[in-house]
């Protein structure tokens, strides 16, 4: 794994990966073989025997659920209305089960759900009853939005290897939102997408869906017979109720979504035979580009290429992606921040080719690259912003090519990349390998390594990282997660090029706590990775508890929440940092929440920072608290978002306020506006400042797969003004039309503010499938 020679990590690897699909397939647990599609037996069903026609649903007295799906002889017509003489003809499944408010009581607002499949698609339908449909909250038609669970909606979650640990999810709402979302080991990759179709209609009764997913959009084991795990939650959202098809525990919170180890068995579904599974995804781009401050200062300089994306199906669990001459010009701008301490900002991954598939690449308890998480100084193992971007420029990539999918009780990752030189942001040829393995242990734990190697081509030392991890899940609520990795270059003299975390996590919906020890050497430098800061070993300690409070009818549930945190050097000389925090949390009816923190700090500074122009805060020890309230307001009113405002000292004898609003508006389901706005007031013995970033973004949605968006943002710390409008439209599934325009301005010149930077570009896709 830390050898010096110079081939690629993915050329050593990649053909061991694939041996594993060309040798047998690790067995079921009656002992078949994956591969052998003619002699697999259907696994054990975990819950009831499947129902006897006519009825499409069993039930046990422990919550659980047995779904029968039903062949139809010609395709659905999609249109939402459930008018069809199958919908009287078949039962429908119902009795969905409470989570909130009421935790295993029947909910209060039916719900009817078929399943029916052809040789081409999974349809999933439902009937969504609503005794008060005026009060219904339908407002996001955004494609992929997460505000969609602050609407009426319906998520279908389909377990398609029965692993119980890994799958798909799919959304809507009345208003025929789409969104989709891939499981793995329990983690939602929000970015993950595919082809799939949804019709939704409103009536004086409620509202109601019906849904084709293809199924060369899923992955599954083998063709023929299925047994599948599958949940749906529906959200009642003027009366903050979630139900569920089967029982699901309070203590799972939001992310019961996810927890397949308490969804159904989906029966009767027959997949067809495999056929070549293959997607080409051309592309042709063109664009104006102004820049006055590059090296050799552009000015409306023209540019066009083209492109191919594609995907093959070497199984239909296993899939191979390639990427030839990648464009990114469709790519949202990042999001400005205010940053008030020594650290650099963490900026979420946007692109399309990194997003997907990157919950199979997370190590060791980090984030996914698309939310960036609560711990930041977990260390992230691939964190694929370094690839194709330096020093805030654009670096072109070649080509590169991933592997991913399961084989058996194993979940395969593999990525190769080449990137080309770009002088002016000082990057050299370089390529990047990661390579990812992880395998299932006991009902829902894994046990994985992962290896990176950044290798560029200008003679300087290649870095390589690898670790090993181990996630092991106990119970409903008990989870332990350790993991141990290096990086090579490595250990000079006696500093430490290592990485390791525990963690012991309960997380029951009354009591909660957590115990978490990592440490980080002044060595470790993973390059194809993100690591906020070095040379440390932190504890940490929480408690919780949040009883319920049923007999009121204002409040659902009160939390209260203290922590300790204590960080000191990796050669324990010096303490670092020193953190005692309280938590007091309100969670209403409404769907509206209120929060009170204080918080006691005790920062070492190591050396002199500038935290603001002209403003340093010297080396030394200093001792600072802080008080903060937050209100969320829930998207089921016209106006809603998050208010917060703190005050407290900083830095010894300073003093630092800030207040913030980041919030939503509906005019209607076509027109939405979110304003951002983010102060910082701050008062030092060695001087003050006050930081702003004012952000608006104006969306337009004509229709779930169109998007009008444009976002206007104002730091005056940089003194910069930018603003960009990008148009999406998805012509017909999988391919879309992209315009983006943007631009930059420098705020000190007087009038009107100085363009620095420019441009225009539009790009074309097709999606081509065999």
């Amino acid at each position: 794994m830390y050898s010096s020679a110079k081939p690629a990590l993915g050329a050593a690897v990649l053909p061991f990966l694939l041996s594993l699909v060309g040798t047998p397939a690790p067995v079921l647990a009656q002992g078949l073989p994956l591969s052998d599609t003619t002699a697999i037996s259907l696994p054990v069903i975990h819950g009831p025997a499947p129902p006897l026609a006519p009825a499409t649903i069993a039930r046990d007295d422990r919550g659980g659920a047995t779904v029968r799906a039903i062949r139809l002889a010609s395709p659905l017509t999609l249109d939402g209305r459930l008018s069809e003489e199958i919908y009287q003809s078949v039962p429908a499944a119902s009795g969905f089960i409470q989570q909130v408010p009421r935790e295993g009581e029947p909910a209060t607002e039916q719900t009817e759900l078929w399943v029916f499949f052809d040789d081409v698609n999974l349809y999933v339908v439902a009937r969504c009853l609503d005794s008060q449909p005026e009060r219904e909250v339908a407002t996001e038609l955004r494609r992929d939005n997460s505000g969609l669970v602050q609407n009426e909606s319906i998520s279908i979650v389909l377990d398609t290897f029965y692993d119980r640990r890994n799958g798909f999810t799919f959304q809507t709402g009345p208003l025929g939102t789409i969104r989709e979302q891939a499981i793995i080991d329990g983690q939602l990759n929000e970015s993950w997408n595919t082809v799939w179709d949804v019709r939704s209609d409103r009536s004086e009764t409620g509202w109601s869906m019906e849904m084709a997913i293809p199924f060369k959009s899923l992955r599954y084991a083998s063709a023929g017979p299925q047994v599948w795990g599958i949940n749906v939650r529906r959200i009642v959202k003027w009366k903050n109720e979630l139900s569920f098809l089967t029982g699901v525990p309070a203590a799972y919170g939001s992310g019961a979504v996810n927890r397949l180890n308490v969804a159904g068995t989906l029966v009767g579904v027959e997949t067809p035979v495999q056929s070549k599974n293959l997607e080409i995804k051309p592309y042709v781009t063109g664009s104006l580009i102004t820049d006055k401050a590059a090296a050799s200062p552009l000015s409306n300089d023209p540019t066009g290429d083209v492109g191919l994306d594609f995907k093959y199906g070497l199984t239909r669990s296993l899939i191979v992606d390639a990427t030839v001459n990648t464009d990114f010009a469709q790519v949202e701008e990042d999001l400005q921040q205010v940053n008030l301490t020594r650290f650099s900002l963490f900026f979420p991954e946007k692109r399309e080719f990194f997003l997907e598939g990157q919950g199979i690449f997370a190590f060791g308890g980090a984030p996914l690259l698309s939310t960036g998480g609560i711990n930041r100084d977990i260390p992230i193992l691939f964190f694929s912003r370094r690839i194709g971007l330096s020093q805030g420029q654009t670096v072109p990539v070649v080509a590169g090519g991933r592997l991913t999918g399961r084989a058996g009780a194993y979940t395969i990752g593999a990525i190769n990349i080449q990137t080309a030189e770009e002088p002016t942001a000082n990057a050299p040829a370089t390529n990047f390998s990661i390579v990812r393995l992880k395998r299932d242990v006991l009902r829902r734990s894994t046990v994985g390594l992962i290896a990176t190697r950044r290798d560029p081509s200008d003679g300087g030392d290649a870095n390589t990282a690898g670790g090993v991890d181990l996630s092991l899940a106990f119970f409903d609520n008990l989870n332990w997660t350790s993991y141990y990795a290096r990086t090579k270059p490595g250990t000079t003299g006696s500093v430490s090029s290592s990485s390791y975390r525990t963690l012991f996590d309960y997380g029951g919906d009354r009591y909660g706590a957590e115990v978490e020890h990592l440490a980080i050497g002044a060595g470790f430098n993973p390059e194809v990775g993100y690591a906020r800061r070095t040379d440390f070993r932190r504890t940490h300690a929480n408690a919780r508890f949040s009883p319920r409070t049923p007999r009121s009818q204002l409040v659902r549930k009160v939390s209260f929440q203290g922590s300790l945190d204590y960080v000191e050097d990796d050669a324990r000389t010096v303490v670092q940092n020193r953190t005692a925090t309280g938590n007091f949390d309100l969670e209403f009816n409404s769907g509206d929440s209120f929060a009170f923190d204080y918080q006691r700090d005790y920062e070492y500074i190591p050396r002199d920072f500038t935290i603001a122009p002209g403003v340093v805060v010297p080396q030394g020890g200093y001792d600072y608290s802080s008080a903060r309230l937050g209100y969320n307001v829930g998207q089921q009113r016209k106006v809603s978002g998050r208010l917060s405002a703190s005050f407290g000292s900083f830095y010894g004898d300073g003093t630092k306020k800030e207040a913030s609003y980041s919030g939503y508006a509906s005019v209607n389901p076509h027109l939405s506006f979110e304003p951002s706005v983010s102060l910082a007031w701050v008062k030092l013995p060695y001087g003050e400042f006050a930081a702003r970033v004012i952000s608006a973004r104006t969306i337009v949605t004509p229709n779930p797969r169109t998007m009008l968006a444009a976002l206007t943002q104002y730091n005056a710390a940089s003194h910069s003004l930018s603003s960009s409008v990008r148009l999406r439209w998805e012509y017909r599934p999988g391919s879309e039309l992209f315009i983006v325009y943007s631009d930059g301005r420098d705020t000190l010149a007087r009038g009107v503010p100085d363009l620095m930077n420019r441009s225009f570009a539009i790009k074309l896709t097709r999606l081509i499938r065999y």
